[in-house]
């Protein structure tokens, strides 16, 4: 007779985050056919149950870590404008003299798909050894038709080569082009005309995303944007009110947005509109450390709110360099004042809500993706309280252990 559950790891302390850590003292949890089939106090002998036991002694069990905001997939990188802005110039600058984000949308157009897939790789393995097992793939460093559908399919990909749930975004609207240097609302109309139909017909991006700035697009442009992504079924997110307050949270919520990105700049009085359309606000602490910013997002405000605030590395070569949510969790609470519990939940639940993936993945529950880590800690506060440790005893995606150290 088969028994119930493909493997059972015993003696472990779960931290669910549902809605918290939850944490429930020596416990169990079993898989079957990749997904969670149960967890709790253990009641009868375990060898009944599985035919693989594994015992957990000491460790603590959290879900898989789900990084909703990273432009992973870019060639080259930008070291020489880190050394620029500690001599003083500033990112804006840097962007108004061709440097920037145009800087790598030129190495990356001239990257070969076999290159960019090289460069690529490695960032995503290292994210995978620091407990990400969803991961989000933003385009933005083509801003042309053939390279932004390039960086897609690199993007997809990485899903395949690693044992990792990559979801794509298209982020064709992330910087004026150089061709379109004194015409943005032309690049906008190739966008929305050419790019999102392309995109959504060969089934390469999930969700589609702008950046609402004054280096970037104005509100009235990434409208347009948004709504030709609704005309081809695809949801949307914004990177708002990072450098200034341009009401891009307003308007990306107004047409029902995942989540809206960075908000140092967002205001208390705007936030009830991202509750009233279940909008995530997703932090981002490494490009608030990189670039040495000094304006917080307004954090007690999103939590008297309630909203549900994810984090992210932000992944990308100009003011994000970061790879690890392990170091991210240690940023929130240090930069931006999260607790840990909070951070923990950034990478999980609510990250899995900032994807639209709620239903599946971002918690310890029965009949979600059994994508967890197993952790040599006594708590889960200890994976905020180390920075540059990694804890990590095994990593379980899919039902599998991928990953054992």
């Amino acid at each position: 007779m088969s028994k119930p559950y493909d493997v059972l790891w015993v003696n472990v302390l779960l931290a669910p985050c549902e809605q918290g850590y939850e944490l429930m003292e020596k416990s169990a949890i079993a898989v079957k056919d990749g997904k969670i089939a149960w967890l709790g106090v253990l009641q009868e002998d375990a060898e009944t149950l599985a035919d693989q036991i594994v015992d957990g002694t000491g460790c603590c069990i959290t879900p898989g870590f789900i990084d909703c905001h990273t432009h992973l997939v870019y060639a080259s990188n930008r070291a020489h404008e880190f050394e620029l802005r500690l001599k003083g110039t500033t990112y804006e600058a840097i962007s108004l003299q061709g440097g920037g984000i145009l800087s790598t949308v030129n190495a990356t157009r001239a990257a070969s798909e076999e290159q960019l897939f090289a460069e690529s790789l490695p960032r995503a393995k290292n994210m995978l050894e620091t407990g990400t097992t969803t991961l989000e793939i933003k385009s933005g460093y083509g801003l042309d038709l053939s390279s932004e559908l390039k960086i897609l399919r690199i993007a997809k990909l990485i899903g395949e080569a690693l044992p990792l749930t990559v979801v794509k975004t298209f982020l064709g609207a992330h910087a004026i082009p150089p061709e379109f240097r004194n015409n943005a609302d032309d690049y906008i109309q190739l966008v929305c005309e050419e790019m999102i139909p392309q995109v959504a017909q060969e089934k390469l991006a999930d969700t589609v995303d702008v950046f609402c700035e004054r280096i970037a697009f104005s509100p009235a442009q990434c409208e347009k944007v948004f709504i030709a992504a609704r005309r081809y079924d695809l949801k949307v997110k914004c990177h708002a009110d990072q450098l200034s307050n341009m009401g891009a949270s307003i308007l990306a919520a107004e047409y029902g947005a995942l989540s809206v990105d960075h908000l140092e700049y967002l205001t208390p009085e705007q936030i009830p509109i991202l509750v009233k359309n279940n909008t995530v606000a997703v932090l981002l602490p490494g490009a608030f450390y990189y670039l040495q910013e000094k304006q917080l997002p307004p954090i007690a405000a999103l939590r008297e709110n309630r909203v549900p605030m994810a984090i992210a590395t932000d992944c990308n070569p100009g003011t994000s360099p970061v790879v690890s949510l392990l170091l991210i969790l240690n940023m929130a609470c240090t930069l931006f004042n999260l607790t840990p519990e909070e951070a923990l939940m950034g990478v999980t639940m609510n990250a899995a809500k900032a994807l639209g993936l709620e239903e599946t993945h971002g918690s310890l529950s029965v009949g979600k993706v059994a994508d967890f880590i197993v952790w040599r800690i006594k708590h889960p506060a200890e994976l905020a309280y180390y920075v540059g440790f990694n804890p990590m005893y095994q990593l379980v995606i899919g039902g599998k252990v991928v990953m054992e150290r």
